[in-house]
This record gives structure tokens, C-alpha cells and sequence, in this order.
């Protein structure tokens, strides 16, 4: 039986930052096409997905976006991607894309640095619906 993830773009993040947890909810309020699901890199399922590509396991200052069987994005590469795939007016971030990945991926590098600074959100309790959208909850 094929798992109700497996043709959802999964985005993994760090499930004990509040920017972090501020931008799942964003994603969950603006994925009207419900093409996204959800793990924190701590959860279970977030370590496999790193372990199994040789990816660092235990820093988790990196967001990734995995289409399962095919691709993942990390960093500003998985932002622009998002934004794409949510469609309408956030496709514009594609003109993120005239710069290369080594210099957006230092401006995302800057924010995840500072990240913890940025906000004093520590828990995001999704509803009932949004549950649904979570993998290991």
C-alpha cells in the first residue's frame, strides 16, 4: 500500500526553531492544493531522510523539500521551490533564481545563523485538519 506521503512534497524542517515554525504555518495556511506535507528533522522519519543521504543529522539549520522517488532542494534552492509550487503570486520568487545558489544559499546561511534571535515562537499546536499534514506526529 503507497504511503499518504509519498506523491506529497515533504518539508523538513527544524521542529524546535520559531522561524522555522512560523513558516510551516505560512505553507499550511497558503497550500489550497494540498501539496504539502510535513517533518521536523528530529522526528524519526526527518533522521532516516538525512541518514540515507549521507546528510548531517544532528545540526538542523538546514530546511530541505523532498519530492519522495525523485528530488530534494536544501536552503534557498527548497524556498524558491515552495513558492513555485504554491502557485499565483509567490511563482514571482522565481526571479530569485538569476542568482546563483552559492549566493542565496549565503543569505539563507545568514538567517539560519540568526534565526533563533529572530522570534520568540517556540510551539506551533497545528489543528486537527493541519495534523493530518505532518509526518511522525
Amino acid at each position: 500500500m503507497q504511503e499518504k506521503w509519498e506523491d506529497k512534497h515533504i518539508v523538513f524542517f527544524d521542529g524546535e526553531c520559531g522561524v522555522c515554525n512560523f513558516w510551516v504555518q505560512w505553507i499550511l495556511e497558503r497550500d489550497k492544493n494540498d501539496r504539502f506535507m510535513f517533518a521536523s528533522l528530529q522526528s524519526e522519519f526527518g533522521q532516516k531522510f538525512l541518514y540515507e543521504r549521507g546528510l548531517e543529522t544532528k545540526i538542523f539549520n538546514t530546511l530541505y523539500l523532498w519530492k519522495p522517488r525523485h528530488y530534494y532542494y536544501t536552503k534557498s534552492r527548497a524556498v524558491l521551490q515552495i513558492a513555485h509550487i504554491l502557485g499565483g503570486i509567490y511563482k514571482l520568487s522565481a526571479v530569485g533564481k538569476i542568482f546563483p545558489t552559492f549566493l542565496s544559499d549565503q543569505v539563507y546561511d545568514l538567517i539560519s545563523r540568526n534565526r533563533m534571535k529572530m522570534t520568540n515562537q517556540k510551539c506551533f499546536l497545528p489543528d486537527q485538519e493541519q495534523k493530518k499534514k505532518f509526518i511522525d506526529i
